[in-house]
């Protein structure tokens, strides 16, 4: 069998300086030695099972689609991880790949803060040292995520070059990550990268698909017409449009952020506003300027405000296997408002994306088709923010 090269299509590979690749060498040996093991298998599951919080249930959102009135929407409940989102899914298993390693410390990059605090979380819980870098804009909108970075032991780096937003934090993580290759990890936190990131922190998420798809069969009797994402890296998306590749009856949709508008600097859409290129190592969709520079972005959501997008996405849609539609910043937040008041359940912005846009096409639908959405955090983190600029 041909070895995986960690393309998919004519995106993704690696594009990393030699003495990078050398290390991205042992970190997929390690992945592949370690994924495939009895006693690796059962070590996660029961972390799952017991630390996490997994499975993590399926909501019918009853009142939200009687209230529309079109199509019957299901939330599959991300938000009920301990941390509060998808991230701590892959932030355990490349923790335990960093142990296996022999590494002493894990270095991450954070937008929302979610990625940040379950690294924090999971080093402490495995016993390793933790430093998050975060953009100076994402620190102030996200205070409550790095209060509790702090208090989980992680070392903070604010990063102030740039946009000082998700896509310097990444630079900023893999320099640091490059004067301590021997005792260091670099946790990346979505799946995007020089491979084999992609793909394996796609693996890592692949649970929140395979129990949304047992999950909804077992209640229903069907599989969903629709599965719903929120993207901006796409790790949340990935994990649950993997377990339904196959079913070619079940629309796969990503939504992106439109932000203020469809003008370069309004919005964080690359695959639906992007060019193909290398960025941080990886080829896939990028915004860029007319200089052919990573354009600003931005996303009233801090995790969604990212000028590329992982590169499975965006051979998912150049072969029209997923599509990805828009959002803007007022859709997210009615959808935020409407959430937190029919359901009681505050989603994080980044998930009201999606929340928005089944709500959007819940109404072109009928009461037997089934929306399926990946409802990828809680909104605690996005309280204060919101509060303070649009009002409670």
């Amino acid at each position: 069998m041909k070895k995986f090269n960690g393309f998919f299509g004519d995106f993704g590979g690696s594009f990393i300086p030699e003495s990078l690749q050398n290390e991205m060498n042992k970190v997929e040996k390690a992945y592949l030695e370690l994924k495939d093991n009895p006693d690796f298998i059962a070590q996660i599951q029961y972390i799952r099972k017991t630390y996490q919080g997994r499975p993590t249930p399926l909501t019918y959102a009853k009142n939200l689609s009687s209230k529309i009135n079109g199509a019957q929407i299901y939330l599959k409940r991300e938000d009920l991880n301990h941390t509060g989102a998808h991230k701590i899914n892959h932030a355990i298993g490349e923790a335990l790949l960093a142990k296996y390693m022999g590494k002493k410390k894990i270095i991450a990059e954070t937008g929302a803060g979610q990625h940040g605090v379950a690294m924090a979380t999971a080093a402490a819980y495995l016993g390793l040292e933790c430093e998050v870098h975060m953009g100076a804009t994402d620190i102030i909108k996200q205070r409550p995520n790095v209060l509790r970075m702090k208090l989980l032991g992680a070392k903070i780096v604010s990063v102030e070059t740039g946009q000082k937003s998700l896509k310097e934090a990444v630079d900023s993580a893999f320099e640091a990550y490059l004067k301590d290759l021997k005792n260091s990890f670099y946790c990346i936190g979505s799946v995007v990268g020089p491979h084999p990131f992609p793909m394996m922190v796609r693996d890592f998420q692949f649970v929140i698909g395979q129990e949304a798809r047992a999950q909804i069969l077992e209640v229903t009797g069907k599989l969903p017409e629709y599965v719903i994402a929120p993207v901006g890296g796409g790790s949340n998306a990935m994990g649950i449009f993997s377990a339904f590749l196959n079913d070619k009856e079940v629309a796969l949709i990503g939504v992106e952020p439109l932000g203020k508008g469809n003008k370069i600097g309004e919005h964080a859409a690359s695959i639906n506003f992007g060019k193909k290129a290398v960025m941080q190592g990886f080829k896939s969709m990028v915004l860029q300027d007319d200089k052919g520079n990573p354009a600003p972005v931005h996303s009233i959501a801090s995790g969604l405000d990212y000028p590329s997008v992982g590169p499975e996405h965006a051979y998912l849609n150049s072969i029209q296997r997923a599509q990805y539609v828009l959002i803007d910043d007022k859709e997210c937040l009615e959808a935020f408002y409407l959430l937190s008041k029919t359901e009681g359940i505050i989603p994080a912005l980044e998930s009201a994306h999606a929340v928005a846009y089944a709500m959007k096409l819940a109404k072109t639908l009928t009461p037997e088709d089934i929306i399926l959405v990946n409802l990828s955090g809680r909104g605690d983190k996005d309280i204060d923010f919101v509060a303070e600029n649009y009002g409670i």
